[in-house]
């Protein structure tokens, strides 16, 4: 074996640095020339030359071989929506509820309120379940309630429609106090929610219909909202009825219309002991059809059928769609011109 320092030794030494580009003659010159370059090079040029930054600079790369977790999604159902019950946030929605929506509602919708002394002895918290005919329920119903229950409800809304997107839901969350609701079936997260809010304190305007009217007539409250969060928390509902919010902006039609609106507030309803979700459901859509068919009535006609168990259904007749069109009520503004009405043809019948 030669020694460490014979000639042959350092020969293959040098051969391998001038190979390398680290030194010797003129390949070490060169090599010293690419090293000061890349020294030089910003983490941008590495960038654009290598492709991609180095771990350091950016996040590693995922091994082939692991599978990647699912994302976790941030909208629909899943949405926070706790930072809008927050006191600075409350606040500014305050300002806006009491000095923006409530103004525009008297001025387009022009409510005539009805049933307020049914929630003057009623404490907190308070399921309200509404039928649902248009985008101005929400607001008009909100600025409506009485003081004490108004800046501290919140508004279950359709995840995949009010939270599909994070300026809507973003929007809505500030505005309303909206929170994301399943809408087509129960679904544990969105219920939860509820039913802690509940407890927390805080009321709940739902819309058991889960989804505007398509046609003017309501639809069939679905047991998953009111029904199912009244008899797991055992909060009450007060079921209200909004007349002739469909001629200020129904479903599909566009630009806002001047109506006058009555906003109608029942007497609380509580489940019965063993009373399921559906039953009760089917109890609060009747006080609902009650309230519908005094708007188009008077009082003591609407109880006497509501006794007799005549009362005309929500949800309206078996028939073609003009039949169905033609037997809606009338905007509240038309109901009492006077002597016109007799030429009127008859509507709704008992």
């Amino acid at each position: 074996m030669p020694p460490l320092g014979s000639s042959n030794s350092l020969r293959a030494r040098r051969a391998v640095r001038t190979d390398a580009g680290l030194g010797g003659s003129p390949g070490e010159a060169a090599g010293t020339d690419a090293g000061r370059t890349l020294r030089r090079l910003a983490p941008s040029a590495l960038l654009s030359r290598a492709g991609r930054a180095p771990f350091p600079l950016a996040s590693p790369s995922w091994p082939e071989s692991v599978p990647r977790p699912a994302p976790t999604p941030e909208l629909g159902v899943h949405y926070d929506t706790a930072w809008s019950r927050r006191y600075p946030v409350r606040l500014a929605r305050a300002m806006v509820l009491d000095n923006v929506a409530r103004p525009l509602a008297r001025v387009v919708a022009s409510p005539l309120l009805r049933g307020e002394e049914d929630l003057a002895a009623l404490g907190a918290p308070v399921i309200f379940a509404a039928n649902h005919a248009s985008h101005i329920d929400t607001p008009l119903l909100l600025s409506c309630l009485p003081l004490r229950f108004r800046h501290r409800t919140v508004v279950a809304a359709a995840a995949d429609y009010f939270f599909d997107r994070r300026w809507k839901a973003d929007t809505w969350s500030f505005v309303l106090a909206a929170i994301p609701i399943e809408r087509t079936k129960i679904n544990r997260r969105s219920v939860d929610l509820a039913a802690e809010l509940l407890e927390d304190g805080w009321n709940l305007i739902i819309f058991p219909e889960g989804g505007r009217s398509p046609d003017g007539w309501a639809q069939t409250f679905h047991p998953g909202g009111a029904g199912y969060l009244a008899v797991r928390t055992g909060r009450p509902v007060v079921p209200v009825h909004l007349d002739g919010t469909r001629h200020i902006l129904a479903k599909g039609r566009k630009g806002v219309h001047r109506t006058r609106t009555t906003v109608t507030f029942g007497s609380p309803l509580w489940p019965d002991e063993g009373e399921n979700p559906r039953r009760f459901s089917v109890r609060i859509e009747a006080a609902v059809a009650t309230m519908a068919h005094e708007a188009d009535s008077d009082w003591w006609t609407a109880r006497r059928q509501a006794a007799a168990g005549t009362t005309p259904a929500l949800h309206g007749p078996e028939a073609a769609p003009w039949r169905r069109s033609w037997m809606l009520p009338e905007a509240p503004d038309r109901r009492d011109r006077g002597p016109d009405n007799e030429t009127e043809w008859p509507r709704r019948s008992g």
